[in-house]
């Protein structure tokens, strides 16, 4: 097992490995991909020998809670693990291109809570993430917050964070009480760069999402916005002997404020690649500043 380099989380004292793993890929259909159980617990134990400790899931992530706790709860010395709360619970899964119901009040979140530690044999979650980036009105109105106060208080959640988005977020940060955000970023999608440095700033860790399938497209995926993106900024005599996918990955390990990047997949060896990429680390100084340059002449860059 090799050593992956480690950044603290924000305030929480958590040391989580640059590369953490987004097990939505584990949800299986009707959601996501077919994914065999025997799919499930190889990937699963390939993070955790790779030396992986960051794990991100959702109770509305179909079959991925239940599949953590089969098959690596014995091993949770060896992982920091993270979840969402305000998913209906007792939801079934909405279709293909539709969000899953949320519903935050006080009972919901309870409810929550307690469905993820007993799908995933645990005691306690190092952090439960508010989802879709609700509101501070809609958190406070039913008591949504509070809930989550109380789990903290009784020792089944140890940090608060919040899965948010603009224009939420820069209120998210105001209020002072998440520990943590998860924020999604890429190259291509530059919206929070800066929020994700005022976040940092104000001492909450960032959780990127969307740093790899978000930012330039892999093989077979060569389609949609992130593709369309793509195409518009020509950077191919910065990718050397990059691929793009490695590129992407890259840029986003160049953000001096993230302090974990949640990348999904099933495959081994792409996650293999994914660890690959991480170890060359961040793009050096005058590619990442060009690259940047060139986005910005496109348009793609920061929200102020």
């Amino acid at each position: 097992m090799t050593d992956l380099p480690t950044r603290e989380l924000g305030r929480t004292g958590i040391q989580a490995t640059m590369l953490g793993y987004g097990a939505m890929e584990l949800r299986g259909v009707p959601r996501g991909r077919d994914v065999t159980e025997a799919q499930a617990e190889t990937i699963l134990h390939a993070v955790l020998d790779a030396g992986i400790n960051y794990i991100d899931t959702s109770i509305d992530y179909g079959l991925s809670e239940e599949r953590i706790g089969r098959y690596i709860s014995g091993r949770r010395s060896e992982y920091y693990l993270a979840s969402k709360c305000g998913c209906l619970v007792g939801a079934p899964p909405a279709p293909r291109g539709q969000r899953s119901p949320h519903v935050f009040t006080r009972d919901n979140i309870i409810e929550g809570v307690e469905q993820s530690l007993s799908r995933m044999k645990t005691d306690y979650l190092d952090l439960v993430q508010f989802h879709a980036s609700p509101s501070q009105q809609t958190l406070e109105t039913h008591g949504a917050l509070e809930a989550a106060q109380a789990l903290k208080q009784a020792g089944k959640v140890r940090f608060i964070g919040m899965s948010s988005t603009l224009p939420n977020l820069l209120d998210h940060v105001e209020m002072g009480v998440f520990d943590v955000f998860q924020i999604p970023y890429s190259a291509v999608e530059r919206e929070h760069e800066s929020v994700i440095s005022a976040a940092s700033e104000a001492g909450a860790g960032i959780v990127i999402r969307g740093g790899a399938a978000k930012g330039a497209p892999s093989e077979g995926k060569q389609a949609g916005t992130q593709w369309e993106r793509w195409q518009q900024v020509d950077l191919d005599d910065l990718l050397e002997d990059m691929t793009s996918m490695a590129f992407i990955l890259r840029f986003t390990f160049s953000h001096p404020d993230m302090d974990t990047n949640i990348v999904g997949t099933i495959n081994p060896a792409h996650l293999q690649d994914n660890i690959n990429v991480l170890l060359k680390g961040p793009l050096p100084q005058d590619v990442y500043t060009e690259a940047k340059r060139r986005l910005d002449a496109v348009g793609l860059r920061p929200q102020t």
